[in-house]
């Protein structure tokens, strides 16, 4: 198992570097799609803090790591404009 302290330093790495990364994306094209995807990493953010606050750990761990991989999908979709320079994406 691992501990708690570690789960709590992981999450708060991925929290700020996924809130990182919705500061950087604006939609590049397929509004639709992207308003999509942003609306769904949003919504995997909402419910990681949610279960962060509740103390599952894990459950925050995941639902925080589906929120930065819905952005990281869709800069590598062409749906958002992202600096590839900051080694939030994984783009080209």
């Amino acid at each position: 198992m691992i501990p708690d302290e570690e789960i709590s330093r992981k999450l708060d790495k991925y929290f700020a570097m996924t809130e990182k990364a919705l500061k950087l994306v604006a939609i590049a094209s397929d509004k639709k799609n992207a308003e999509d995807f942003l609306s769904m990493a949003q919504n995997y953010l909402s419910d990681a803090r949610h279960f962060r606050k509740k103390g599952d750990l894990l459950t925050a761990l995941a639902a925080v790591s589906y929120a930065h991989a819905w952005l990281d999908a869709g800069a590598r979709l062409g749906l958002f404009k992202v600096d590839s320079s900051s080694n939030l994406f994984t783009v080209d």
